[in-house]
């Protein structure tokens, strides 16, 4: 008799949530919806010799060992680079940039385009699961911060005004990534 009234409980619960999931708005929309196309081989074999088993930490006396200033400025302190005078803004090469601190593969030249605004962008990361999205409420305004999900440092923001197929638009800091061209 009680699984009578579970079933209903369950079917009701389950349109609840669908319903839920369909008043998402343009500010809900994150690469985790985007349906992006299969990676080229090069990306998928990166990925395949990553793992994200190893959380990456380190005390901020270590980073500030292992990173020149301007990557500690940038990743640790959650600085900006300077505009259009960076290394990876005009790059055009095919390949992989990987977070500076830990090597996290995170995005491909597959999706970056030039936004205009003088930093790299890219309209989605290699996988939802390199990055980290957290809001940030600094300089007196709501943003969202990307920070590379494996060592937690900051990569730079990511804004809903991008281009499709996403309609985001990932800004990062260059000195925040390595950049490894396609052999």
């Amino acid at each position: 008799m009680k699984v009578i009234y579970f079933i209903p409980l369950v079917v009701l619960l389950s349109q609840a949530a669908c319903t839920q999931q369909d008043k998402t708005t343009d500010l809900d929309y994150t690469t985790a919806t985007s349906g992006q196309e299969p990676l080229p081989d090069y990306v998928r074999q990166a990925l395949n010799s990553e793992t994200l088993e190893d959380t990456v930490m380190h005390t901020e006396e270590e980073w500030g060992k292992l990173l020149t200033k301007e990557e500690y400025y940038v990743l640790r302190e959650d600085g900006t680079e300077r505009a259009f005078d960076n290394e990876y803004n005009d790059n055009k090469k095919e390949g992989i940039y990987y977070c500076a601190a830990c090597h996290n593969p995170m995005f491909t030249s597959n999706t970056k385009f030039d936004s205009g605004t003088g930093w790299p962008s890219f309209y989605a990361p290699i996988s939802i699961e390199r990055v980290k999205e957290v809001e940030d409420r600094t300089m007196g305004m709501v943003r969202t911060e990307v920070e590379c999900a494996r060592c937690g440092s900051h990569i730079g923001h990511v804004f809903p005004d991008g281009p499709e197929p996403t309609g985001l638009r990932y800004c990062l800091n260059s000195v925040a990534l390595d950049f490894e061209e396609r052999k």
